[in-house]
């Protein structure tokens, strides 16, 4: 009697599991908004365009550029992020893949060239503020194993706004992140991991050696 309940019980974890990889994909892979079109355009930043992707899973192809830069998987977070930074400061990273995650390197100290993606890199909660055009990063969750990336728009002193791909079927592309400044140090809510900054965009001593 008692391997009979116990494979009962097996029996339903295996299948409440099957169903919940089942509904993760649905929702994850589905355009679930019938009033977008996938690659649709729903927004713009000087001049970048933003598109619609529906599920955040959903991929349409790799976009590369005329001479075979890798722009990222369409219309994915990480295809907007490169393809900003591309057609804005006609910048290549030199590690040209990799999911959001990656974009921020742990071991890259403050202030530092991030060398796989050829921008200076600064971590969220110390003393450098977050820009326009940095590139935000933040870390995967329990439903997002692979993180995301967004670019700032616009930042107070209260408040960072972001602009963002793949955000999912009903979330906009435009957030807005609490901004707290202590002795110093500034901290976007939202988890960020910290944000990535063209070299160009800097003097030669805010750059650190």
């Amino acid at each position: 009697m008692a391997m009979i309940r116990l494979r009962t019980l097996l029996l339903a974890v295996a299948g409440t599991a099957l169903l919940t990889a089942a509904g993760y994909r649905v929702v994850t892979y589905t355009n679930l908004n019938p009033g977008q079109e996938v690659g649709a355009v729903v927004d713009e930043f000087n001049g970048v365009k933003v598109y619609y992707n529906g599920g955040v899973n959903n991929s349409e192809g790799r976009n590369l550029s005329r001479d075979g830069y890798n722009l990222g998987i369409k219309y994915q977070c990480v295809e907007f992020v490169k393809r900003y930074y591309f057609e804005r400061f006609n910048h290549r990273m030199p590690d040209a893949f990799g999911n959001a995650k990656d974009f921020f390197d742990a071991a890259t100290p403050q202030g530092a060239l991030n060398a796989k993606r050829g921008l200076v890199q600064y971590r969220n909660g110390e003393a450098e503020k977050p820009q326009v055009d940095d590139l935000v990063i933040f870390p995967p969750t329990l439903f997002n194993p692979y993180g995301h990336v967004a670019i700032v728009a616009n930042v107070t002193e209260r408040e960072v706004e972001i602009v963002q791909q793949n955000p999912g079927p009903f979330s906009s592309s435009r957030a807005r992140l609490a901004l707290e400044a202590v002795d110093g140090r500034w901290t976007v809510a939202g988890s960020a991991l910290g944000w990535l900054r063209p070299v160009a965009a800097l003097s030669s001593a805010a750059i650190s050696p």
